[in-house]
Formats: structure tokens, C-alpha cells, sequence
């Protein structure tokens, strides 16, 4: 499974606000994502690598403003 592939299953379950604003990556998904960055910096990636990198740093941007919008909600339901 490719490492965004996680953040893709995640959304398609429909997860609260709850859910979204607890969201971390798998250890597993991280170790991918940090293969990845290593392998680019010390010998470059494959197209299909840098895809899937390229991948994951967009889906985290979206997951991360996700997460503080969340929070954001959680904290004005108190």
C-alpha cells in the first residue's frame, strides 16, 4: 500500500471531526514517506517514487489544514 494511500481510506470512511482533528499517519506510512525523502536526496527517485512523493506532500498539506480546521471547531463547541 502507498503511504497516502492511508489518508485516502481514512477520508472515505467518513471520519468525525473528532477523527480528523486526532489523525496521525501510521508508523508504517511514516517510514515510507522518510524512505522516500532519504532515497531522493541520496540517489533519486524513480518516476513512479516521485509520484507517490509528490503525492503524499500534497495529501499531508490537505490532511494538516484539515486537522486545525477541526480543531478549531472542536474548541468553539465548548
Amino acid at each position: 500500500m502507498k503511504a497516502y494511500e492511508e489518508i485516502i481510506e481514512f477520508i472515505a470512511g467518513g471520519p468525525s471531526v473528532r477523527n480528523v482533528a486526532d489523525f496521525r499517519a501510521s508508523p508504517k506510512a511514516k517510514a515510507r514517506v522518510g524512505f522516500l525523502i532519504r532515497k531522493e536526496k541520496e540517489k533519486g527517485l524513480l518516476p513512479d517514487e516521485k509520484a507517490e512523493l509528490d503525492d503524499c506532500e500534497a495529501l499531508e498539506h490537505v490532511m494538516n489544514l484539515a486537522t486545525a480546521r477541526a480543531r478549531q471547531l472542536l474548541a468553539h463547541e465548548r
